[in-house]
């Protein structure tokens, strides 16, 4: 969910349809399952839940899109060897594009992956943060932007 320079801003946001925003966290959760499942080794995501943002330049009470943010760590930390190099095979083949692969320009280096699912409508950024005391995976699910039914408003959590 780049735009076709590559840059992500909101105001390129593509329209995600029609939902309720407990319907679309609910697909959020569906979305973030099937990328634990492509981790594909034993671990465990954290507990966080979907959250509710803004649209930038469309009416709040009207538009919204759904964030997921969370964090796999592997039950053996020598495991997320590779894994990353793995999704950027593996993404594509589930129907992400793979827009941004390398290291990230923090102390630590750490290996990052960005990759669009353009007929889910969502962005997904993976970090490897293989030098914290307990290494992991940070994963950000971002939605294309939302319009709730007709009568109804944006209800936030």
């Amino acid at each position: 969910m780049t735009d076709s320079k590559g840059s992500a801003g909101s105001d390129d946001l593509p329209g995600a349809g029609t939902s309720s925003p407990e319907d679309a966290a609910d697909e959020a959760e569906r979305v973030s399952s099937e990328l634990y499942d492509l981790i594909g080794i034993k671990g465990k995501a954290s507990e966080t839940g979907p959250g509710v943002g803004e649209c930038d330049g469309k009416d709040p009470e009207k538009y919204f899109q759904i964030f997921h943010a969370w964090t796999f760590t592997p039950e053996s930390a020598d495991r997320l060897d590779g894994v990353m190099e793995r999704l950027r095979t593996q993404l594509p083949e589930h129907g992400w594009k793979v827009v941004e692969y390398g290291r990230d320009t923090s102390k630590n280096n750490n290996l990052s992956l960005t990759a669009d699912n353009d007929e889910k409508k969502y962005s997904v950024k993976i970090a490897h943060f293989a030098k914290n005391e307990s290494p992991n995976l940070n994963l950000m699910l971002v939605s294309g932007c939302y319009r709730v039914p007709d009568g109804e408003t944006v209800n936030r959590f």
